[in-house]
């Protein structure tokens, strides 16, 4: 377990920014470790598709606003089929290999994403991320972390990177029985970190996509066994609920910081 700088004010206080979602903000991401003792950040750098912005991401880039559009509107409609269907059509008419293209895309978001990281940063995975591309761009100040703990402040902290298996097909999901495994090997922590929510209605519901989105049950029977003082994740832009307890733990989902720009502060001490 390595240790992290915290406690450093006069009042031996400690403060944490979380940010989860990032999604290309790398402006806003220069500034969101200000005043804090250590960033934690859970996954998400990579922006494919902004939902709002037809015009920004990866797919936008390579196949134009117009074509970004329908894909939103088919995955929107959870017409999800159709959607693979126009996706697949588009990355055939390509000059270049499909895989190719994404990674020469995702490097350089990686570039401007892992250069805005503060020291310390204490990052996951979200389920857009390509860990594998992780190791060439984390400096030194940045401590990555998945089904593994770390002491900040005096308090532990767990984190889990990923998401589950979706018709969405996103690049960093794994299976319910791995996920359980990393969730298992984190074990009881003050501070339990994960990309996406405990599997509750009111923290799985976007309210502007209008659909649930994927939660983890066994993240849920863990905070409800191991009790954790605070479970925080993303992965939900508009939650139904932002905040919860469940049992004697705060569950927060940490905002969309895509969106919002500013992080979620926690301090103790």
């Amino acid at each position: 377990m390595a240790p992290a700088p915290g406690g450093n004010r006069a009042t031996s206080r400690t403060r944490v920014h979380v940010v989860s979602d990032v999604h290309g903000n790398a402006r806003d991401l220069a500034r969101a470790g200000e005043g804090a003792d250590a960033l934690v950040c859970l996954g998400d750098l990579v922006l494919f598709i902004d939902y709002a912005d037809h015009s920004r991401g990866i797919f936008p880039d390579l196949f134009g606003a117009e074509n970004t559009r329908r894909i939103v509107e088919l995955r929107t409609a959870r017409r999800f089929e159709e959607a693979h269907a126009l996706g697949a059509r588009l990355w055939g008419g390509l000059d270049t290999d499909r895989a190719a293209a994404i990674e020469k895309a995702v490097r350089r978001q990686y570039a401007e994403m892992f250069a805005a990281f503060p020291t310390p940063t204490y990052a996951t995975y979200g389920n857009v991320d390509m860990p594998t591309l992780w190791p060439e761009f984390a400096g030194p100040g940045t401590t990555v972390l998945d089904g593994q703990r770390v002491e900040i402040g005096g308090w532990v902290f767990g984190f889990v990177g990923g998401g589950l298996r979706t018709a969405m097909r996103t690049p960093y999901e794994i299976s319910d029985e791995e996920y359980a495994a990393k969730i298992e090997a984190v074990g009881e922590v003050d501070v339990l970190c994960t990309h996406i929510p405990p599997e509750v209605p009111e923290l799985v519901y976007d309210t502007v996509a209008r659909r649930f989105e994927r939660g983890s049950t066994a993240l849920l029977d863990a905070i409800r066994r191991t009790r954790p003082r605070y479970a925080l994740f993303g992965h939900v832009h508009q939650p139904l609920v932002r905040r919860m307890r469940v049992g004697r733990t705060e569950c927060v989902n940490v905002g969309h910081f895509a969106g919002r720009g500013e992080p979620w502060v926690l301090e103790w001490g």
